[in-house]
């Protein structure tokens, strides 16, 4: 039976390989250079190791018992924190329009469902009406994002049968593999698009820019006048300086082709 490793023993173990393979490297021949670097690395006040530290993080504050959903979809069992609340009663049509809206929270704090969940119940009911194009686009400044919210994106749409019309779709570049979407994967493939623009796309700034140029990406954006409700830029402090004013110019321009006073949230 192997030995218990204690993390306080482990942490010391490391710090003590650390402090070895620096002391190595670093071989000084002066001696007081090498007494004052042997300082930097073990004085456990002033040195360059501290801690162990303990970091508490207080929970988010949840949503009381009395409180009623703006929208008429939400995962079951979902439960939201405050803020994702604040952020539903701002991005609902249910009835009226979004509003722009800036979701600045901590990590794990759900800044993704705070918006992805009112933009899936909005197409959930504009599909319902007959409505087809593209509700909402979802900006990412990587494509390693996309990937990755794509497959969230997914499940949902995948394990719940009141989102079963509804449909996204990922334009990152290349031609795309996936023609049918599955539980993990949406379609990528772009004349799947084309033919059938998805309800959601996902994309980056870059590629929705050339989308706005080519003339082969215009049946994408068929009907899209009327339906584009949402814009959303995830990641959105990433995007400062040149790149910021690329995204702004974007937007703009965005706006004025889908002659959309308010489409951003």
């Amino acid at each position: 039976m192997a030995e218990p490793t204690f993390p306080s023993l482990l942490a010391e173990e490391t710090r003590d390989s650390i402090t070895e393979y620096l002391s190595t490297t670093f071989a000084l021949a002066d001696d007081q250079a090498r007494s004052a670097f042997d300082e930097f690395l073990r004085n456990p006040e002033t040195g360059i190791f501290r801690g162990p530290y303990l970091k508490l993080r207080t929970p988010y504050q949840q949503v009381a018992s009395s409180w009623t959903s703006p929208l008429d979809w939400l995962p079951k069992g979902f439960i939201p924190f405050q803020h994702q609340a604040q952020s539903f009663d701002r991005l609902s049509t249910r009835g009226r329009a979004a509003e722009p809206t800036i979701v600045t929270t901590g990590t794990g704090s759900g800044k993704t469902e705070s918006f992805l969940i009112p933009l899936l119940d909005h197409a959930m009911r504009s599909v319902a009406k007959g409505e087809k194009g593209i509700k909402a686009i979802i900006l990412y400044p990587m494509n390693a994002l996309v990937t990755d919210q794509a497959r969230r994106l997914a499940n949902y749409l995948h394990d719940d049968p009141k989102l079963s019309n509804v449909t996204a779709g990922v334009y990152i570049g290349g031609t795309g593999r996936q023609k049918v979407p599955t539980r993990n994967q949406l379609v990528d493939n772009r004349d799947v698009l084309r033919q059938n623009p998805p309800d959601i796309l996902l994309t980056n700034y870059k590629m929705l820019d050339l989308l706005l140029l080519r003339k082969d990406d215009s049946p994408l954006w068929e009907n899209a006048s009327t339906t584009l409700q949402y814009l959303v830029l995830d990641e959105f402090h990433t995007y400062d300086g040149a790149q910021g004013t690329d995204v702004a110019m974007l937007i703009r321009r965005l706006a004025r082709i889908f002659h959309a006073g308010r489409v951003l949230a």
